[in-house]
């Protein structure tokens, strides 16, 4: 494949990969290809801390094989898994997309918090707020009840629970911004994004623009 960016996703669902794909490549607007790459030992949603840190090694061992074409990789799972060691084995940007849109988020000082359907991962996504220096502008996550598989598995309950989510945490916990905290809920984000008047942010997209501005693509 000619120069390319490579999203990598590290649950193991391959319909996952197709929608992150076609998310990334809106946001890229031609400035780069993006092609991806699918874990086949995770579980097809990571929902606990041991699964994220189990997907850290097959994101490396991924990213390593990466083609003679590929200018940039984004890890598409929100807790980062394996981002700081594959940077090390690379010569090419990687961008994590919960690392993305936390920066995008807090731009400027906004305080912002995290809307997702994951709370076994409520510390591991504050660990990474602590991690880049946010802990401060951090409002914290809001989630949404029941279980993660089955509200991501419909359209409706997911929209729904995620914007109550959203919601919430501008109002109670006094948000600025706000992140769709998941590479599987990006469609959800975009749909999210115009209902509110403070800036919903969809991970991938802020991961696409990074990647693309370490690269120096224009617009």
């Amino acid at each position: 494949m000619s120069s390319h960016l490579l999203l990598i996703n590290p649950n193991s669902s391959q319909a996952t990969s197709e929608m992150m794909v076609s998310i990334a490549q809106k946001a890229a607007n031609g400035r780069l290809a993006v092609a991806s790459a699918t874990a086949r030992r995770s579980p097809r949603m990571i929902l606990k801390p041991d699964e994220l840190a189990a997907a850290a090694d097959e994101v490396v061992e991924i990213g390593t094989r990466h083609e003679p074409g590929c200018l940039g990789i984004i890890v598409s799972a929100f807790g980062d898994p394996g981002l700081a060691l594959l940077r090390e084995r690379v010569g090419i940007p990687v961008v994590g997309i919960c690392e993305a849109s936390m920066l995008e988020a807090s731009r400027d000082g906004r305080r912002f918090g995290v809307a997702t359907t994951t709370p076994d991962l409520a510390d591991a996504i504050a660990e990474r707020a602590r991690h880049l220096g946010l802990s401060h502008l951090y409002s914290g996550i809001r989630c949404t009840p029941g279980d993660p598989l089955a509200v991501a598995g419909d359209e409706e309950r997911l929209r729904t629970s995620l914007w109550h989510a959203v919601r919430a945490s501008v109002d109670l916990d006094g948000a600025e911004a706000v992140i769709i905290g998941g590479g599987p809920l990006g469609q959800a984000a975009e749909q999210l994004q115009p209902l509110f008047d403070v800036p919903v942010i969809g991970p991938i997209p802020s991961a696409v623009m990074r990647v693309l501005g370490l690269l120096q693509v224009d617009a």
